[in-house]
């Protein structure tokens, strides 16, 4: 591999549950998390992703403010999102907030730009789904050209016009680290080599040795168009880490087929079966298991695609929060030194 492999962690600050089976209010959820994120950073994971959604079932809507409050808790541990959607905000607000985290942080932040897998932001601050390919593919445009720091012109369809307009404040040392976070199109894999932005894969169905197709035309996109042809490619899916493999699956099972079959009923998907998920755990894009278990699954995907990082998408729904804490606690001391010793 070309970059040594980061292996880092992302939370949608799903609604949990406590030991009495009621829902924790969301204020304290995101308390929680900001607890994950400290455990993360003291036991050497690399980085944390925090996504943003505006739907009941998540607490996180403003993942910056959230890693703003674990910047000044943590050391090492890079902060991120885990997507923001850049669609329905303002590129020069997602620019200037994330600078404003990576000075909180001494330099730790990163952004994943996507266009996120809900739609309910846009009608919340007013966009039009109508628009849905043409506001993303201006507002990314925008947004690349503020990564160099120097005074922008601009002009495009959705947003009114910069001339020669710097934006504060400014990243101290070189750039900010941006990502595009796809779900698979090879349209989307594309336009992340066009731009010479790391390429971030969700892969939460199916085995993932199927998305090697598109980490190579991610690389032979970029050098085609004069990109970089080791840029960084990431791979985000679904996990939980426990003590033995069958403990693992018991206690995500319950939690993550709720969360499946409540988004799949607005989507048409039919209700999950365990054997569905064993079958996703076993040959798909679950790492659920004993550390061994899982530091082998995340090894092969890493060799399959040629990874830089990895990150476990360790909520899972109503998960509870001591569930998510012993994951953390077991990834960063035990599944992490075992992917790097098998990747050595």
């Amino acid at each position: 591999m070309t970059h040594p492999i980061e292996l880092g962690l992302d939370t949608f600050g799903d609604r949990t549950t406590d030991s009495a089976g009621a829902l924790v209010p969301y204020a304290q959820v995101i308390r929680n998390l900001v607890e994950q994120a400290v455990l993360a950073d003291e036991t050497g994971v690399d980085f944390i992703g925090v996504g943003e959604h505006h739907r009941d079932d998540f607490a996180v809507s403003a993942p910056e403010v959230v890693l703003a409050g674990i910047a000044t808790r943590t050391k090492r541990i890079r902060l991120g999102s885990a997507v923001t959607v850049l669609s329905s905000d303002d590129p020069v607000r997602v620019y200037q907030r994330f600078a404003t985290v990576d000075a909180l942080s001494n330099g730790r932040a990163e952004v994943i730009l996507g266009r996120g897998s809900f739609t309910e932001s846009f009608p919340l601050f007013g966009f039009d789904l109508r628009q849905y390919e043409q506001l993303f593919d201006d507002k990314l445009d925008l947004f690349a050209r503020l990564l160099p720091q120097e005074p922008v012109t601009w002009s495009g369809k959705t947003r009114a016009p910069l001339t020669n307009q710097r934006v504060f404040p400014t990243i101290e040392t070189g750039t900010l680290k941006t990502w595009i976070g796809v779900g698979g199109s090879p349209e989307s894999i594309v336009r992340a080599a066009r731009y010479g932005l790391p390429l971030m894969l969700a892969i939460i169905g199916g085995a993932p040795a199927r998305f090697a197709p598109y980490a190579e035309m991610y690389r032979e996109a970029s050098a085609q168009l004069g990109q970089s042809a080791t840029l960084p490619i990431g791979v985000h899916s679904p996990g939980h880490v426990a003590e033995t493999d069958e403990q693992a699956r018991d206690r995500m099972w319950p939690a993550y087929k709720g969360m499946h079959d409540r988004i799949g009923r607005g989507r048409g998907w039919g209700p999950m079966s365990r054997a569905d998920f064993d079958r996703e755990v076993e040959r798909g894009s679950l790492y659920v298991g004993a550390p061994e278990t899982v530091a082998r699954k995340i090894a092969a995907t890493v060799k399959a695609l040629g990874l830089a990082r990895f990150d476990l998408k360790y909520s899972a729904g109503t998960l509870s929060h001591d569930s998510m804490m012993h994951c953390i606690e077991l990834y960063g001391r035990r599944v992490i030194p075992l992917v790097r010793e098998m990747l050595a």
